[in-house]
């Protein structure tokens, strides 16, 4: 174990040396190691913005919901059944009411503010999902869940899917 004399020593092993300039840094790092900063003006911020456009959560539900039905309406005319269909349509609906519902909560007029707001509405969203899956052979008689789960975890599946494919087409464009 090294005693404090010898840390002491190691640490001002520099001091001593000529070439050594470290006057004004808390650090080892030389002057270049961080890039100056600067702010952007409106106009540079804005072409950032267009250069890199992100998607927006409403975009991102959309592309879930689409899906989804898209998936469940292959599902139905697969089974030929309306109960089938029904329930896949009900699980696009459980991947897709809950996360609007907190996107309203966290990013409309009234948004809570924090990260409180986002977790209350992450609980509820939670809350509701399990409720919404509860309620399902209540509401959807005959329940398919098979059809309903399936629809279910692609619906939410897809929303990386739609986010790698936004972010492709956005690099080819720039």
């Amino acid at each position: 174990m090294k005693s404090i004399k010898s840390l002491d020593k190691s640490r001002n092993a520099g001091a001593d040396r000529p070439d050594v300039d470290d006057s004004g840094y808390d650090s080892f790092w030389g002057e270049d190691a961080d890039p100056p900063i600067s702010s952007l003006t409106r106009t540079e911020a804005q072409a950032l913005v267009a250069k890199h456009p992100s998607m927006t959560v409403w975009q991102a539900l959309a592309s879930q919901a689409l899906f989804g039905v898209l998936v469940a309406l292959v599902w139905g005319v697969l089974s030929r059944s309306l109960p089938t269909t029904l329930s896949a349509l009900y699980g696009v609906a459980v991947a897709v009411v809950p996360s609007a519902l907190m996107a309203r909560g966290v990013f409309g007029r009234r948004a809570a503010q924090g990260v409180g707001g986002l977790l209350m509405w992450e609980i509820l969203k939670l809350l509701m999902v399990g409720a919404m899956l509860v309620m399902a052979p209540v509401w959807i008689v005959p329940l398919d869940w098979v059809a309903m789960l399936v629809t279910l975890v692609l619906s939410l599946k897809v929303v990386g899917v739609a986010l790698l494919i936004w972010q492709r087409r956005a690099k080819k464009n720039v």
